[in-house]
């Protein structure tokens, strides 16, 4: 078996073109090379420095740490620079406000130090970075840990520094209610200041540029922020206090997202009342909002976390990264309204920021890896960029299974899209063939390269990673066909992508499997429960009750399934006619579950009864648990495991000659 080559720094920076690498790891692709080594890049910002120096600042998830979270920073364009560490081990940057958590860490420069706040712990942390030295201080808590003052848990998340009144403005959830709270910068060891109280969420606070001025984001249950949300605005004292908090746009049936203010004192969101989310701008002392780039894509994300980014300011003009069919692009928006793109091969991108002619995003396609793309853009429209992978490519580009965009025809012969990766086998003859159905489920299959998914093709499986209907990136309607019909749309969608293969002839009927983690193990279960289709299935902490969901799970989703399926307790015979674990007598393939003993959003319990359920009727089932998992698998070790016995429980159960084994190397 060849070995990979030595890692060396300039390999992993791509100018305009990615080369071919040589010597890469032999096919088909080892599990311990496909996952659980790509570190997150997450919510990468920028900051200028003294003697105006551009300095990138990110977050890495790290899971070969045991999904660790740290910040690093280097200057700006500095790609073969190694980064400084920031908050080394053991310090990891975590929230678990909603259970998804996000928004960890904000950072201002402040003279000649870079002032970072970040929360690990469900403490809020202070820490100084000298400049000049590049010195870290001692990280200073400057709120009491958990349960220090209180009887109560609470956690933080998603804050922003007021330099000038000398403080941080956040979230804290408490006793079943999310609240805007504020701590001094300079005091330590403190109580959070309750400066409003929402309804029910609220997130993605800005400041105006004047320091005058609050906007947020606000939503209430049952409605999940994507489905109704509103923005709120309020006045600020010199002193800090919030005054006249009103609704200035959103509300029943329209959704808003990042709010953002220009230099001139105008208010920017994105909002989908025209069944788009496209972005608004309210300028001063105006009621109305203006539309001045309407266009049939996306300029949001569904707000499962807080710290995403799609629009931003480079102190001339406006940046946005925009979704169309499946597929993202970064685009200069003037402020006359006019729509230009941007010049730049990655069309999977999040965590948009600019500064200075400067912005970065993390960026991916179907060749490349995730990393930090850093653009250079000039007054005359140009750019140039440089893309850091986070991980060297272990697959020569030519060894990569491209991402097809594929159409068929849907539940109710709607036209609904999907991703297929041929088999790398070259084969003419039909292929076992993997359906992915996404987590959410109002998520969507990316482009961007999955050595995950290339761990199949490199085994001459094809992969369909189905956008069912539901899904985010193809516009508010598209979305909305899972309304009331999740198990339903999601599920005949699948099956639908799944006999669209075997009709074209690239997928063998007897051997189509299907997998899914969450909503997305839902959707496996049932399609194994309500279609002949499928041949074997495999689920991550798969949601087997519908009505247990209703009655027992974390508070961000406790009402969400009002809309996808119906009005508990009054609409219990629907939730019952859908449950995989009440029907687990229409499953006759073999199953295999995932679970973590740490998940609070799918209790252990309901995976229990589901492989019990099917044992009773002579399924064959295997389950694995994971002692220190919680809902979404962060460990390198978890992620090998459940790759590898994957493959090994799909190809036994659908009788596949594996040949000898090539997935270790020498």
């Amino acid at each position: 078996c060849a070995k990979l080559p030595a890692k060396t720094t300039p390999a992993l920076i791509q100018h305009g073109n990615w080369p071919d690498p040589a010597g890469m790891a032999p096919t088909p692709l080892p599990a311990s090379i496909a996952v659980g080594r790509l570190p997150g890049l997450k919510e990468p910002q920028l900051l200028e420095g003294p003697n105006q120096q551009i300095w990138l600042l990110w977050l890495e998830q790290r899971p070969q740490e045991k999904g660790r979270t740290t910040a690093l920073i280097r200057p700006f364009g500095a790609t073969e620079m190694a980064p400084t560490e920031l908050t080394p081990a053991p310090i990891s940057l975590r929230s678990r406000v909603h259970d998804y958590g996000g928004g960890v860490l904000c950072s201002e420069v402040d003279g000649e130090t870079l002032l970072l706040v970040w929360i690990a712990g469900g403490c809020l942390w202070r820490q100084d970075w000298r400049l000049p030295e590049q010195s870290t201080d001692r990280p200073k808590p400057l709120m009491q840990p958990l349960k220090l003052t209180r009887t109560g848990d609470w956690d933080l998340a998603d804050g922003l520094l007021d330099l000038s009144r000398r403080r941080w403005l956040g979230i804290r959830e408490i006793d079943g209610v999310d609240q805007l709270v504020c701590a001094e910068l300079d005091q330590t060891e403190q109580e959070p200041e309750l400066l409003h109280q929402p309804a029910d969420f609220a997130g993605y606070a800005c400041l105006s540029p004047d320091g005058a001025q609050l906007a947020w984001v606000e939503w209430q249950q049952p409605a999940m922020p994507w489905e109704s949300s509103q923005l709120c605005c309020a006045d600020l004292s010199s002193s800090g206090d919030l005054s006249h908090p009103r609704t200035i746009a959103g509300g029943a049936g329209v959704s808003v997202f990042q709010p953002q203010w220009l230099p001139d004192g105008s208010l920017l969101v994105a909002e989908d009342s025209d069944g788009w989310w496209n972005l608004k701008r309210r300028r001063p002392g105006a009621i109305s909002w203006e539309h001045p780039w309407p266009m049939a894509a996306e300029t949001a994300m569904p707000q499962w976390i807080y710290g995403m980014s799609t629009t931003a300011w480079d102190g001339q003009q406006l940046l946005a990264a925009t979704c169309a069919d499946g597929c993202w692009s970064l685009n200069r928006l003037s402020l006359e309204g006019t729509i230009s793109r941007i010049d730049q091969p990655f069309d999977d991108l999040a965590g948009l920021r600019a500064l200075k002619g400067r912005a970065v995003a993390v960026a991916s396609n179907s060749t490349s890896m995730a990393g930090l793309l850093e653009l250079s853009l000039a007054s005359d429209g140009t750019s140039s960029w440089v893309h850091t992978p986070a991980l060297e490519s272990p697959i020569a580009q030519a060894e990569i299974s491209v991402a097809e965009p594929i159409w068929f025809d849907g539940h109710d012969g709607q036209r609904t899209h999907a991703w297929y990766y041929p088999p790398r086998s070259n084969t003419t003859t039909p292929a076992p063939l993997l359906v992915k159905s996404h987590s959410g489920p109002t998520a969507m299959a990316r482009r961007g390269l999955s050595l995950a998914i290339q761990y199949w093709t490199s085994r001459g499986w094809g992969v369909v990673d189905v956008n069912y209907g539901g899904s985010t990136g193809f516009g508010r309607e598209y979305r909305e066909r899972l309304n009331g019909s999740w198990g339903v749309v999601d599920v005949a969608d699948c099956a639908a992508a799944a006999r669209a293969m075997i009709a074209s002839g690239r997928a063998h009927p007897e051997q189509i499997a299907i997998e899914g983690g969450s909503a997305g193990g839902f959707t496996t279960l049932a399609a194994l429960c309500f279609t002949d289709v499928f041949r074997v299935g495999a689920c991550r902490y798969a949601v087997c009750d519908l009505t247990a969901m209703a009655q027992d799970t974390h508070r961000f989703e406790a009402r969400y399934l009002d809309s996808l399926v119906g009005d508990w307790p009054e609409q219990r015979e629907i939730f019952e006619q859908r449950s995989p674990l009440l029907h687990a007598d229409r499953i006759r393939c073999p199953v295999l579950f995932f679970q973590g003993l740490q998940d609070k959003v799918v209790p252990p319990e309901q995976t229990e009864r589901m492989a019990e359920a099917l044992r009773s009727n002579g399924i064959p089932v295997e389950v694995r648990l994971f002692e220190e998992e919680g809902h979404g698998f962060r460990n390198q070790a978890t992620q090998i495991e459940v790759l590898e016995e994957t493959e090994r429980f799909f190809c036994s159960s659908l009788r596949l000659d594996q040949g000898p084994d090539q997935t270790k190397m020498s």
